[in-house]
């Protein structure tokens, strides 16, 4: 029997298979490496008015450069740059930053994106680590203040992402 193969199914195959690509990196994300240390050492600063003015001050001194003052991230965030790199994404709704545990956007902030632990083996980013400029206080008030900017919707697939990777770890 010989396999017609046409446009509409090469197209639907290709889709199937970016779909699963992004599905397994999103999965490799969620329960990569994190760091020995509580959780509430790498929650968020709580929705305490002072602390979220802080992580506004710190994003903007520190994170708006790269990531966009409306965390909009870079433009076209999701291609590759020349130097095979891919540019700051945002921190929006309509990144990834959400999909990350928070001890892993603890970990990012403060040690940068380092290979093996926060990204793939051998991925080159221009993340930089912060753990020698701020203080954990001042990572903990920028994420909470990033986390302060996503939608009701964004929080509740949020949640429910880290009940199912808690689930399946245990």
């Amino acid at each position: 029997m010989k396999l017609r193969i046409t446009s509409q199914r090469a197209l639907a195959v290709a889709g199937g298979a970016a779909a699963l690509a992004a599905i397994a990196s999103s999965l490799w994300v969620v329960t990569t490496y994190v760091p020995d240390a509580s959780r509430a050492a790498v929650r968020p600063a709580p929705r305490d008015p002072a602390q979220l003015a802080v992580g506004r001050t710190v994003y903007v001194q520190h994170c708006a450069s790269c990531h966009g003052a409306n965390l909009e991230g870079q433009a076209n965030w999701q291609q590759r740059l020349l130097n095979g790199r891919m540019p700051a994404p945002p921190h929006d709704d309509s990144g990834h930053t959400w999909h990350h545990p928070d001890a892993v956007l603890f970990g990012i902030t403060k040690y940068g994106l380092v290979p093996g632990k926060y990204a793939p083996p051998k991925y080159e980013s221009d993340m930089p680590g912060f753990g020698g400029v701020l203080t954990d206080d001042e990572i903990r008030a920028v994420l909470g203040y990033i986390e302060t900017r996503w939608s009701p919707k964004v929080l509740e697939w949020r949640a429910e992402m880290l009940r199912q990777s808690a689930a399946a770890r245990k």
